[in-house]
């Protein structure tokens, strides 16, 4: 793989950095990516080459390229990330995965001694990133450098990042409104990012199991000039760790001397994270788990993550004081569509089986028992 043509430019609605990625060793067409952000925010939006090793890394080794050359300057301390990243994918593929070599048209001599002290992250809506954010916000005083100022809301993941599904501007536009609120109402500021990366490969079980952390922590490397940290939140809690696009050990080595990464909140459970989200308004009355995108509404309240969250509000009894779900009730048929025990989704039911008890809703915890025994 070939990474040249790095360069940035300038709409008058649009501040975008791109990069050409030429395949050597198998036939997927040479593509254009691309990472973009509105022109007031895009001062800060920078074309670099830490970002476009970052982004292209996986999917050059899901198609088995040999190697990844790359015009410009890269942070040596991202080249040892990469490599152990490498090994960690060799192990997560069952040795599909081989480590290929990184050859950058020059090493960086940057020391990173000028740090910006601002903090970023990804902020989605959903209950993680949720979680993160108030948890900072509690646990930091404003002046603090590890307070996160920054929030950047992502179009090309679940909204916009599969072709055949179109790229549905409209729903992330709604969803944007929505976490502006969230954003706004805490003296926050919220940068919407757009990119095609994901684009690269559009592989499902790529995407989930190993791509998408990627994906964020090159979107962090482009807005290096505004962040030098940037917060990516837990998808697992420690004691459920799976193999995960976004990971405790994967994360992090993303990281260059301009660019710190780290995988937030590991240490809660999933239950933990729904508590500290009802118990702030703001954030819980513009929660958006859902990935259907459907019209009108944040979140279907269909879908099998839509039901895994209901459910864990009403195991804590804090579905009916949400507007971000219309339905103030949970009913066992609503399990009938989806299976509950696949992609390593079975502790976050498990743990809410003692709470339901305690509420007395003897039905779920028998249909969440019967939906793990499929």
């Amino acid at each position: 793989m070939r990474i040249r043509n790095i360069t940035s430019s300038q709409t008058p609605e649009k501040m975008r950095a791109t990069a050409m990625v030429t395949w050597e060793d198998c036939d997927q067409p040479e593509k254009e990516i691309f990472i973009e952000t509105t022109i007031n925010q895009g001062a800060d939006l920078a074309a670099t080459p830490d970002a476009f090793l970052v982004g292209c890394l996986i999917p050059a080794l899901h198609f088995g390229e040999k190697r990844i050359t790359i015009d410009g300057e890269t942070c040596p301390g991202l080249l040892g990330g990469v490599a152990e990243i490498m090994d960690l994918m060799r192990i997560w593929s069952g040795g599909t995965m081989h480590p290929l070599i990184v050859e950058p048209e020059k090493i960086s001599g940057k020391t990173g001694l000028d740090p910006k002290h601002r903090t970023g992250m990804v902020y989605s809506g959903g209950i993680d990133s949720i979680a993160t954010l108030r948890l900072n916000m509690l646990g930091y005083p404003k002046n603090h450098p590890g307070v996160i100022q920054d929030c950047f809301f992502i179009h090309g993941f679940d909204i916009g990042g599969v072709v055949a599904r179109g790229m549905k501007y409209h729903v992330f536009d709604r969803a944007l409104a929505a976490m502006e609120r969230v954003i706004s109402s805490a003296g926050l500021n919220m940068i919407p990012v757009y990119t095609n990366i994901r684009h690269l490969c559009d592989d499902r079980d790529l995407w989930l199991n190993k791509f998408f952390g990627a994906v964020l922590a090159s979107v962090a490397h482009t807005f290096s000039a505004r962040v030098d940290r940037f917060s990516i939140a837990s998808s697992y809690d420690f004691e459920n760790l799976a193999p995960c696009g976004s990971h405790p050990l994967l994360d992090p080595l993303y990281s260059s001397f301009d660019m710190a990464i780290a995988h937030k909140d590991a240490h809660l459970k999933r239950i933990d994270k729904l508590k500290i989200v009802s118990a702030w308004d703001s954030g819980f009355q513009n929660l958006r788990v859902c990935l259907a995108n459907v019209e009108d509404r944040l979140n279907c309240g269909k879908c099998e993550k839509c039901i895994r969250t209901m459910t864990g509000l009403v195991a804590i009894d804090a579905l009916h004081k949400t507007t971000a779900f219309i339905e103030d009730d949970v009913t066992p048929d609503m399990f009938e569509s989806f299976k509950i025990n696949i992609r390593h989704r079975e502790p976050f039911y498990l743990e809410l089986l003692p709470l339901l008890e305690k509420q007395g809703r003897m039905d779920l915890v028998r249909t969440i028992r019967e939906k793990l025994r499929e």
